[in-house]
């Protein structure tokens, strides 16, 4: 697209969809020689004033040579972005590289001066900011370090620009211009404002698709039945707040109304705003119909209709397409081949998709990538008896069917700060981008609980993920590090947010057991002990208790302060005294509402109408005082109390008591709320990234810019390992090729006896097992009788490699290894070496950077843990010395995104000190992080 003058091709990969301030989207490209009559459209909608803060002068009109030179670009030392919305231009920034002068410059002048122009019409959205982002991106890319830009003082807007921005700055003042100089380096605080903007933008992204003031279902069928219409009928049994409209091009003219609602042939027909559009159309009339929305101004898309990536490649190609096709116009879209979106707010009453009955008010945010287990969520969240029993209310339901454009990502940044959100439940057949999933997750735990069932790794084939080398338990253990409640059916998914949604977090593990059954009692007991709480021996109340007992005896444990949490057990009592599940219920909840700052769970055997009792208020209260909808259910309404069900409206705000059919559902459900807690509580201090003085952070980047010159790639010799791993503090044992007996024994002379031999050949290293290591060897005849042993029982010298090796004292033997993955990033992991790591999979993981705390409970998580800390009278080992290798590990690779494997095994950890015994190191050019660029919707 530029000419032959030019000094480099078009950069396409500065191309980028980005997500403005009020949530709609734009393109941000570089501007190329064919677009003059664009930049001299775009420039005569600015206003008067705008130009002049531009130009510092009135410019009314560009010339022939400014257009020149503002669409002539070398992509080096004089760039130029656009963003665009519908191909049109909204705004526009360029930089030129100037030098010390301030005239035009070449590199290695690394200055620049930045201007920007952002149309009035669009001014405040955020577009200045998002084209900073990128202009700066991009200067970064062609070594530039700093920008210059000169501003008018009356030009705050422009001013704030700069310095809300975040980078490191300097302002002067002269000649009545305002002069600011700021580094572009990333710094923490430009970091943080970036993420917070990221934030901003995506949640109104998606609250514009979840609370419109206007719908339009087009494919709306002119008879009963078919996917537009009922979606429609959905919409207004529902009582949507806003205007509805029904659009189907195959409508008589003289039709006015479907069901009374206005009936028109096309969106551009539509005489006001429309911000949601629901399309139900086959698929190849869906870009007409994009077309049709993006012209009149549709705000988001919700694309019910199938036919896309699902269906294979050429559907694939056809998703990419409509995504590409609604965000050139600005709009977001929530499918292909999507269920629907629900919103309960009272204000709201949105129900855009193919749930024929509207879930009732609550608290629990549901997202799912699949409509049938979006169905299935939603059955079990309402339906009583079977399952988990009882009502849970709802506040926003997203299924974003192909999930080609808004994501899990997305919902997560709008429940963050969703005041009707209090527990969001997630079932993720695939993660997108698993480095921001885990960003997002983090902070939305440390603020609400985050229940997610994950797939089992295979995507399903509409889905669009980049490639992760991690095995689907590494991925798993990094969510939890995260804080996400991790579980694996829908079931537990369920379990798990109805205790979340209505019971205070418990502070420990100590939990209380009483009811009217001493063998469900010792059920819960024992499943107690199974999920790692600490029951207190049940107290059985007899099947002769009163609702008087329980109450009593649940207020007695809720006051006993080495009680953390309590379950109550109750079956069907026979006799006059026996309680009513009203009163029971009631006796619970009372007793509970005295105590509030401890969790109570109910499990119940063939006792529907307890549980009816226990949920009988129609919205999950987490917390008194927090504003949770209440609203009154009459039995033909979803989820109301059956039929002849004794069940009274608990108090706005009250606890409402989950109550479970199983003993081992209800133990599970409270041992991940005690886990979560303790995160919680953990997360207030997450510790710290220790500095150590002997790290040469410059030695090891000369030493791999210097190993890296070589190749692209190379896994290091031991020489070359030991002096990497050396410039951060880790000194692996040197181990001695030995490829004659004598050259063992001189070897072994060197290093002075005990001594070890080992094979090192890839099919016996680290196979103490299998005979090819070799111990505590004496001197120099059991070294060459263990040498013989050696070659006559796996073959010759050269086929085994054997070594000789300094003994390290005795110790546990353990394995550290560090990767980069290009999905989820770099990540620690531990473990004992042999059998325990290689095939029971104890390995614990960790996203770098580790930090001290990071680093503790790293070695703590495995499961055989307790081999390290003294088990069976055996001497606990150095673990402070464990965790300063992981946190040198973790600096090295933090440091060094070069360092895309390291692989230390076996560590000896003993009674003082760990010893390196084998190391080795992969180099290779970083990949791409995208979490430090600008912000950019994924590429589709």
């Amino acid at each position: 697209m530029q000419s032959a003058s030019d000094r480099h091709e078009y950069p396409a990969h500065w191309e980028a969809d980005v997500v403005l301030r009020d949530g709609g989207t734009a393109r941000i490209r570089p501007i190329t020689v064919d677009d003059a009559e664009r930049l001299v459209s775009f420039y005569e909608q600015v206003s008067d004033e705008s130009k002049y803060y531009r130009f510092f002068a009135p410019y009314p009109r560009l010339s022939a040579k400014d257009v020149h030179r503002f669409t002539h670009h070398d992509f080096v030392d004089r760039v130029g972005l656009a963003a665009t919305v519908g191909g049109e231009f909204i705004a526009t920034v360029r930089y030129d590289r100037i030098g010390a002068d301030g005239m035009a410059a070449s590199a290695p002048a690394d200055e620049a001066e930045v201007a920007f122009l952002v149309q009035d019409a669009h001014q405040g959205r955020g577009v200045a900011s998002a084209l900073l982002e990128h202009i700066a991106a991009v200067a970064r890319e062609r070594d530039i370090r700093r920008f210059a830009a000169e501003v008018l003082p009356a030009n705050t807007k422009m001013i704030k620009v700069f310095t809300d921005a975040g980078y490191t700055q300097q302002r002067s003042f002269e000649d009545g211009v305002v002069r600011l100089e700021f580094d572009l380096e990333p710094t923490e605080r430009s970091l943080a404002v970036q993420r917070a903007r990221e934030q901003r933008a995506e949640s109104h992204s998606v609250r514009r698709l979840l609370a419109p003031g206007s719908v339009a279902v087009v494919g709306t069928g002119r008879a009963p039945g078919g996917v537009g219409r009922s979606v429609l009928g959905n919409l207004r049994e529902a009582g949507f707040t806003g205007a509805l409209y029904a659009v189907n091009r195959a409508f008589p003219e003289d039709l006015k109304d479907v069901d009374g609602i206005p009936a028109l042939r096309s969106v551009r027909d539509i005489a006001g705003p429309v911000d949601l559009a629901v399309v139900a159309v086959p698929a190849e009339h869906v870009p007409e119909v994009v077309t049709e929305c993006g012209e009149h101004g549709v705000q988001g898309l919700v694309v019910l209709s199938a036919g896309y990536a699902e269906s294979g490649p050429d559907g694939r190609e056809r998703q990419r397409a409509l995504v590409r096709h609604a965000r050139a116009y600005g709009m977001r879209i929530i499918g292909p081949n999507a269920f629907g979106v629900i919103n309960t707010s009272p204000q709201v009453r949105l129900n855009a998709s193919l749930a024929p009955e509207m879930p009732r008010p609550g608290r629990i945010g549901l997202f799912a990538q699949s409509g049938a287990i979006g169905i299935a969520l939603l059955s079990r969240l309402h339906r009583r008896g079977g399952g988990v029993t009882g009502t849970t209310g709802v506040s926003t339901f997203v299924s974003s069917g192909n999930r080609a454009d808004v994501s899990g990502n997305d919902v997560l940044q709008y429940w963050y700060d969703d005041p009707d959100t209090d527990v969001a439940l997630m079932y993720l057949e695939s993660i997108g981008n698993p480095r921001k999933f885990t960003r997002l997750a983090r902070r939305t735990a440390a603020a609400k609980p985050l229940v997610v069932v994950q797939g089992s790794g295979s995507a399903p084939q509409g889905h669009a993920v980049r490639a992760t080398r991690l095995p689907h338990a590494t991925v798993s253990a990094l969510l939890r590090q995260a804080g996400v409640i991790r579980v694996d059916t829908i079931t537990e998914l369920v379990d798990a947010g109805l205790l979340l949604a209505r019971q205070p977090l418990p502070t420990g593990p100590r939990v209380a057991i009483l009811g009217n059954s001493e063998s469900l009692g010792l059920l819960t007991y024992d499943a107690c002990l199974s999920e790692g709480l600490r029951p207190l021996p049940p107290l059985d109340l007899t099947t002769e208790a009163s609702a008087e007992d329980f109450h009593a005896a649940l207020a007695r444990a809720l006051a006993d302060e080495t009680c953390d949490a309590v379950v109550v057990t109750a079956i069907p009592a026979i006799g006059e005294t026996s309680p009513s599940d009203a009163a029971l219920a009631e006796a619970l909840r009372s007793a509970a509402a005295a105590a509030p700052a401890k969790p109570v769970l109910v499990v119940h055997v063939e006792l529907g109408g307890l549980a009816a009792a226990l949920s009988a208020a129609t919205s999950t209260a987490p917390r008194a005082g927090a504003g949770a909808r209440t609203r009154g259910a009459t039995p033909s309404q979803p989820g109301a109390a059956p039929e002849g069900a004794a069940a009274r409206e608990a108090p706005e705000g009250a606890h409402l008591i989950p109550a479970y059919p199983a003993a081992e559902r209800a133990v599970r459900a409270l041992a991940e709320a005690v886990k979560y807690g303790q995160w919680r509580r953990e997360a207030a201090d997450p510790g710290k990234v220790p500095e150590y003085e002997d790290i040469d952070e410059k030695g090891a980047a000369r030493l791999i810019d210097g190993l890296l010159s070589r190749g692209q790639g190379l896994t290091l010799g031991t020489e070359e390992t030991c002096e990497l791993l050396g410039h951060y503090g880790v000194h692996p044992r040197r181990a001695t090729p030995a490829p004659t007996p004598d050259d063992a024994a001189r070897a072994a002379g060197a290093l002075g006896y005990p001594v070890a031999l080992k094979a090192t050949a890839p099919h016996l290293r680290h196979r103490a097992d299998l005979g090819g290591v070799r111990l505590d060897l004496a001197d120099e005849e059991q070294l060459r009788r263990a040498y013989t042993e050696l070659t006559q029982l796996f073959g010759k010298p050269e086929e085994i490699r054997p070594v000789v090796q300094a003994m390290a004292p005795r110790g546990v033997d353990t394995v550290v290894r560090a990767v980069i993955d290009p999905a989820a990033g770099a990540v620690l992991s531990f473990g004992l070496a042999g059998a325990a790591s290689q095939l029971l999979g104890d390995m614990a993981h960790r996203l770098v950077p580790v930090t001290d705390r990071d680093a503790t409970s790293l070695i703590r998580s495995i499961r055989t843990a307790p081999l390290l800390f003294g088990w069976r009278g055996a001497a606990p080992v150095d673990t402070p010395a464990l965790e300063e290798l992981l946190l040198r590990v973790s600096r090295l690779v933090d440091d060094h995104p070069e360092v895309v494997a390291v692989t230390l095994e076996p560590v000896v950890v003993a009674r003082h000190g760990v010893s390196v015994l084998g190391a080795s190191v992969r180099l290779a050019p970083p990949p791409a992080r995208d979490d430090l660029g600008p912000r950019t919707l994924p590429v589709v």
